[in-house]
């Protein structure tokens, strides 16, 4: 099995969140009329950074967290590591959007961020160790 159940099902989540982000830049750009980068647009812009965000780093996790479960790591950790990363990257876009230097950006934003790095690092290491 190359992609074992729950990394499949999470996989599957965190795809039709990238489907929306990605139609809400496609609505944004066509509210701003910017079909080509930003228009200058401070909101666009942040949209754009969120998506773009998304796709830097969900497929990497979502790879390492895969070849853990296929390896063996425990259900539990595996499903920790994947309502981590769900979690973190529902509440980025939210922090990403607060005004900039709001205590809600860093409430959200960081936190977010800091999570998905966690999670990478986490599943990387372990796939280091267990060899």
């Amino acid at each position: 099995m190359i992609f074992p159940d729950l990394t499949a099902f999470y996989g599957g989540l965190l795809g039709i969140l990238f489907i929306l982000l990605s139609v809400w830049v496609t609505l944004g750009r066509a509210q701003y009329k910017a079909h080509h980068g930003d228009g200058g647009q401070v909101q666009l812009q942040r949209r754009i950074r969120i998506h773009a965000n998304f796709a830097e780093y969900v497929p990497l996790a979502l790879l390492l967290i895969g070849l853990n479960e296929a390896s063996g790591v425990e259900s539990w950790m595996v499903r920790t590591m994947l309502i981590a990363l769900m979690t973190a990257r529902i509440i980025h876009p939210f922090g990403m959007l607060a005004p900039e230097g709001s205590l809600q950006q860093y409430a959200l934003r960081a936190p977010a961020m800091v999570v998905t790095w966690i999670v990478i690092l986490i599943a990387s290491l372990l796939l280091i160790t267990s060899q």
